[in-house]
């Protein structure tokens, strides 16, 4: 191709695209315009483009220079139109008269987090049945999380690698012992805190964070919640603690879930059980529970042989996890919008 050849289409091909340009009325028209000149395949630009091939060899730098001039001119048409149709948009929605019986704009508003909902869920089921809420501190000294609830000097659960002590803390609030302080390992500390200030009859239960170390997996996690429940009265039996346990387990997860009881030990209840439910085909931990140790009852204050009382531990998580069918505790943690969203 011969160059004049070649510079009038550039020069005819600049004209013709800020016509169309300066003529495009709407978005959608200036769009069009746009693919038509400026797009990458089939583009008018781009075809002109690809007949420098055929320019001779002592021509193809002028070419190109004229090329990318007209280029350029075409690409500054585009954007003086675009801003154009921009402003003229913001003019219009600026301008646009208030119709006071449109529907108002609606804001995205948050959902409450699906185990908050499962502790409220919890607190009125159990009021039903009638217990009380009390609450305690997190930050626990080792008289109410150990001593007061019969677990000894050796025993495992006080291993430094099974609790999150809290040694400056301790040092700051004057303790003599340096790791006094911890995180609390078990609900069962407002428990001590309420028998050490209220005599018999009590009917309790106590819902918030608890704090391990444990490795995170579907069914673990470092921190999490227990709703923990305490009676204590004159001929209480193991039998009144079943049938708790049963119209809890049946209010919350439904008439058709299968509760089990199994034997087990724990330092502040004799005897002790565990408390499962079947679960996709499979039998979950639904927490521990027993009557009140003997020892318990003396650390505060209650004589034994006088009055008797039984103690639950459950895993809120775990009962958030059934009713909605997840499968891993971590779900709720991540802070994923499209996950807590469902709730």
């Amino acid at each position: 191709m011969a160059l004049q050849d070649f510079l009038d289409q550039l020069d005819e091909l600049g004209t013709a695209a800020e016509s169309a340009f300066g003529d495009a009325a709407d978005t959608e028209t200036l769009e069009a315009a746009r693919v038509t000149f400026l797009g990458a395949k089939k583009g008018r630009l781009k075809s002109i483009q690809q007949q420098m091939g055929s320019i001779e060899r002592e021509d193809k730098p002028m070419a190109g220079k004229a090329f990318n001039a007209t280029k350029g001119r075409i690409e500054a048409a585009f954007e003086a139109a675009q801003q154009r149709s921009n402003n003229t948009d913001s003019d219009s929605v600026a301008n646009a008269q208030f119709d006071a019986s449109l529907p108002g704009a609606t804001f995205r508003c948050g959902n409450v987090h699906p185990i908050t909902q499962t502790i409220e869920e919890l607190k009125e089921i159990m009021g039903r049945l009638g217990f009380s809420i009390v609450d305690g501190p997190e930050i626990e000294d080792d008289w109410h999380n150990f001593v007061a609830l019969n677990i000894p000097d050796d025993h495992p659960a006080r291993d430094p690698l099974e609790n999150f002590y809290l040694a400056t803390a301790a040092a700051s609030s004057g303790a003599k012992d340096p790791v006094g302080l911890l995180l609390r390992s078990q609900t069962s500390t407002v428990q001590i805190r309420v028998m050490e200030k209220t005599a018999p009859p009590i009917r309790i239960i106590s819902l918030g964070r608890v704090y391990r170390p444990d490795t995170a997996d579907a069914t673990h996690y470092p921190m999490f919640h227990q709703i923990e429940g305490l009676m204590i009265d004159t001929n209480v039996s193991l039998a009144d603690l079943k049938s708790v346990l049963r119209l809890f387990a049946t209010s919350y997860l439904g008439d058709d879930v299968t509760i089990r009881f199994r034997p087990s030990f724990f330092p502040f209840t004799e005897p002790s059980v565990e408390a499962d439910y079947y679960w996709n085909g499979q039998w979950v931990e639904f927490g521990g529970a027993g009557m009140v140790d003997p020892n318990v009852l003396k650390a505060v204050g209650y004589d034994p042989e006088e009055v008797t009382g039984f103690a639950f531990g459950l895993g809120v998580e775990r009962l958030c996890m059934r009713r909605h069918g997840v499968t891993d505790i971590r779900e709720f943690y991540k802070n994923d919008v499209r996950f807590l969203a469902q709730f």
